[in-house]
């Protein structure tokens, strides 16, 4: 991709054009500490540099694994928005002590939305819940499918036949995704290199409604003709499932 186009890139009005998919591995038993600081000092005063923070969640596979997501107009204002909140005061005296909580914070995947209008819509500030709110009851699924580096069939059949199978059989997807290939504006905090991703979020009522959403697309036509056989046979690495529980003040739910 072009690094010049990539960092003027700007996605359409409330739909980020770069997006952060973060997975930390934290110490046993520390995941609700970090929440908590997380949410009372780490939203707004990241929101104010410029960025968005998308959503927060608990790894229902692992209780010592949090996983957010944060978006960005694009790569040059992410690296402005980084720059002031992680060399500004919010982040001295608070960031030890989330970085303590942590053992490793480096599984970050770099992404954008596959079309542009196709990421997150970013609702309004004002219908964030306040803190001390009580979680959703809403369940979160992501599955992030790896492809061979500078290949785009395995994209381009998850965007063209996947998606659309799942987008008719259940609710429609929150957000289709993409690896982002520019050059990481922001060395200070690793992202992973190398990569080729599609990766689909959706919300649900609950568990049960996901796993009934499943069933309708194995019956719908595109999957009975073979779509899961040809992602499958295009991928290079087996896809990631996550089941995620949004926490109270996520947008994302």
């Amino acid at each position: 991709m072009n690094l010049e186009l990539a960092m003027t890139r700007t996605g359409p009005a409330g739909h980020p054009a770069v997006l952060e998919l973060r997975q930390y591995t934290l110490r046993p038993g520390r995941r609700e500490e970090l929440i908590e600081l997380f949410e009372r000092e780490f939203i707004e005063t990241q929101e104010e540099t410029g960025m968005i923070i998308l959503g927060q969640f608990r790894d229902l596979d692992d209780p010592d694994r949090f996983v957010w997501l944060r978006g960005f107009q694009n790569m040059e204002t992410r690296r402005e928005a980084l720059s002031a909140f992680y060399g500004g005061p919010v982040w001295a005296a608070h960031g030890p002590q989330a970085n303590d909580t942590m053992i490793d914070s480096d599984d970050v995947l770099l992404l954008r939305p596959l079309p542009a209008d196709s990421g997150f819509v970013v609702p309004s500030p004002s219908e964030r819940p306040q803190a001390g709110a009580a979680a959703p009851d809403r369940f979160v699924a992501a599955t992030l499918w790896h492809f061979p580096p500078g290949r785009h069939d395995g994209t381009e059949l998850i965007r063209h036949g996947l998606v659309p199978a799942l987008n008719s059989t259940g609710p429609a997807s929150l957000a289709v995704l993409t690896t982002e290939t520019a050059h990481n504006t922001f060395p200070r905090l690793p992202v992973r290199t190398g990569e080729n991703v599609a990766a689909v979020f959706t919300s649900y009522a609950d568990e049960n409604a996901h796993r009934r959403h499943l069933a309708d697309v194995l019956a719908h036509p595109l999957v009975q003709d073979g779509i899961l056989s040809d992602i499958e046979r295009a991928q290079a690495a087996a896809p990631q499932s996550l089941r995620l529980a949004p926490t109270a003040r996520s947008l994302i739910r």
